[in-house]
């Protein structure tokens, strides 16, 4: 079967959600996976075999539409993991035996250099995963919370986890929102300095018999402040209303 063409792109990283009840959480999941760039997401015995269709998921994805469209419902998590080298258990080990446990980014710093096609598995909403799932898994993982609530709702956990795995992979870079400005250069700012004295001087601020180490200091200031040419033209502004307030008051 063809992908939807709005469908991101196969990658390494599965993410398996197991027994889900809530249709919303289905859509906020997949809105999560598609915000750190993953698409790969399998639904073992949902509530409903039609719930990434409906339109809670479909509201709660926000847009994430080819993560829902691709998403796939199959029966067993043994069908779930096909093709899937290490799975990660989003639960903490079984007390008699199972994998060991790790905080994900502890885990992640290895996971992401390895050739590994990864799956996470997440499990129902009220319970968590049973322990024969967690037996089927590489490692357990378990995110570092409040001791005293511990509580993340299965979206907000698939979106942590997609975090830190995105992140041990490299991230994404961040676009600036607005241009770069340009900075003041040394001539702009000698000329700010000498506009700055005189209006000192005009106020009676500076004295220039007695100048001390006034403009040096300011100097330094603005040197500091790495100013834009915006900037720098404000504060020529307020020099010249200094200028224009001095000489009404004479």
């Amino acid at each position: 079967m063809s992908r939807p063409a709005d469908a991101p792109p196969p990658d390494r990283t599965r993410f398996v959600l197991v027994g889900t009840s809530h249709a919303g959480n289905v859509g906020a999941a997949a809105r999560a996976m598609q915000v750190m760039g993953f698409g790969d997401l399998v639904l073992v015995q949902p509530r409903w075999r039609d719930i990434a269709h409906r339109d809670e998921a479909i509201a709660m994805a926000s847009g994430a539409v080819g993560v829902l469209a691709a998403a796939r419902v199959v029966d067993t998590l043994a069908e779930a993991l096909a093709g899937i080298s290490w799975a990660c258990a989003t639960a903490m080990t079984p007390r008699d035996f199972g994998p060991p446990t790790f905080a994900p980014r502890v885990h992640f710093e290895s996971l992401a250099a390895s050739a590994h096609r990864v799956a996470f598995v997440f499990g129902p909403e009220r319970t968590g995963l049973a322990n024969d799932d967690v037996y089927r898994c590489h490692a357990c993982l378990s995110i570092p919370t409040d001791p005293a609530y511990g509580s993340l709702n299965l979206a907000q956990a698939v979106q942590l986890i997609a975090y830190d795995w995105r992140q041990a992979m490299g991230g994404f870079g961040v676009a600036p929102r607005t241009p770069e400005a340009a900075l003041a250069d040394g001539e702009q700012v000698a000329g700010l300095l000498a506009h700055w004295q005189q209006a000192l001087v005009a106020i009676d601020f500076l004295d220039p018999a007695a100048p001390k180490k006034l403009m040096p200091r300011l100097n330094q200031l603005l040197n500091r402040a790495q100013l834009t040419t915006d900037e720098l033209h404000i504060l020529r502004g307020l020099a010249r209303a200094v200028q224009r307030a001095a000489q009404r008051r004479d």
